[in-house]
Order: structure tokens, then C-alpha cells, then sequence
């Protein structure tokens, strides 16, 4: 599972190193599409994001940076492959009130799947085997912001499933369960483009 992780993370670089950013504006109402690529490399929380966009409101992102888990069996804290399918639901008005919505800066509902992989936790009180890991299904919400400088901060939280692979629980059982996820990165989009003005498509 880990080598599926590289090479997932290798396609992203290849992909988000390969293409600009572009954000069209769509002449039947004159809302800017999603960027089409972007990558982030966060930064304070050390990872890399792949945001590719789908339709108008609508992107698949993966990535992997560190994460929590907090759920019915206990909790970890480390590192995590995260993939979603995000749907931003205020793009529109922010664009109507002249907020900014470059690098996709809006606040966005998803559904998510995370995996927390045992070797590179940071802290834990699960009982893990050696190549053991926890899987998060469900929805999150969130928000996503990038400034004129390519800074960019996302933070979302999400509360579903959690099921176990190699963990157990103090009562030696599988320790699957529900409770929360929290993921918040701080980093740069070196795929923006240096023009902030959407480009206009008919």
C-alpha cells in the first residue's frame, strides 16, 4: 500500500510540474471555472497536494501531509494519504461580490478517504502491526484561500467511518469505529499563473 502511495505522489509532480494553472470564465454566467491543475507544497505541515479540476464547481485532490484521526478507539497523529472529491458550493458568490477566487479559494463540502499508514505515524495510543494502518470514509467541509503571493492555507474537518487494518484495541479487537478527522496545510502554488486575470472562454 505504501508503494502505491509513491507512486501516486510520483504522477502528481509529474502532472503539476507539466501544466500552468488556468482558470477560463464560461460565457453562460460568467463565473470562472476551477483551476484546472494546481499543486501545493505545504509547508509548515511538510506534504504536496494535486487539485485537478473537473467541472465548473467541482475537483479531485490528493495528496499526502500529516493529519489527525480522533475516533471511538483511540486516536493517531502522522502522516496520511488523503483523496477527495471536493465540491465548492460558494465559488459563484464570491466571484459576484469581487472576492478572490483564484487557486480556488472558496469553501467546499467533499466526500474523503484517508489512509494512516503505521510506519510513518508521528504519535498514537492504537495498538498497530508492523504494516498495519486506519482508512477514514466520509464527508468533510472545509475552506481553501491562496493570496496574490501563491500562500496558500487549506483547513477542513470531517467525521465518518474509521476501518482497521492491523489495529487492534485494548481489548484486542480490531479497533475500527467512528469519529473526526482535522487536516489544516499552509504552503505555496508554484502552478499559478503570474496573471491573475481569468481568461475569457465562449
Amino acid at each position: 500500500m505504501i508503494k502505491q502511495t509513491y507512486w501516486v505522489l510520483g504522477i502528481v509532480l509529474l502532472f503539476g510540474f507539466s501544466a500552468k494553472a488556468q482558470q477560463f470564465v464560461e460565457s453562460w454566467d460568467n463565473t470562472p471555472n476551477l483551476e484546472r491543475h494546481q499543486l501545493t507544497l505545504n509547508l509548515i505541515n511538510p506534504g504536496i497536494r494535486y487539485e485537478l479540476g473537473l467541472i465548473k464547481n467541482v475537483s479531485l485532490s490528493s495528496g499526502i501531509n500529516s493529519a489527525l484521526a480522533y475516533y471511538s478507539e483511540g486516536y493517531t497523529f502522522g502522516f496520511a494519504w488523503h483523496t477527495q472529491i471536493r465540491y465548492y458550493h460558494n465559488f459563484k458568490k464570491r466571484y459576484d461580490l469581487e472576492k478572490n477566487v483564484m487557486g480556488n479559494s472558496a469553501n467546499f463540502v467533499s466526500f474523503a478517504r484517508t489512509v494512516f499508514f503505521q510506519p510513518i505515524q508521528i504519535t498514537t495510543d492504537l495498538d498497530f502491526d508492523k504494516n498495519g494502518s486506519i482508512t477514514f470514509y466520509g464527508p468533510t467541509y472545509g475552506f481553501q484561500r491562496t493570496n496574490s503571493k501563491n500562500l496558500n492555507i487549506t483547513a477542513e474537518l470531517g467525521y465518518g467511518w474509521y476501518d482497521a487494518y492491523g489495529v487492534f484495541n485494548s481489548a484486542n479487537e480490531y479497533a475500527s469505529g467512528h469519529g473526526f478527522l482535522l487536516n489544516i496545510t499552509i504552503g505555496w502554488v508554484p502552478t499559478n499563473r503570474k496573471s491573475r486575470k481569468p481568461i475569457k472562454f465562449n
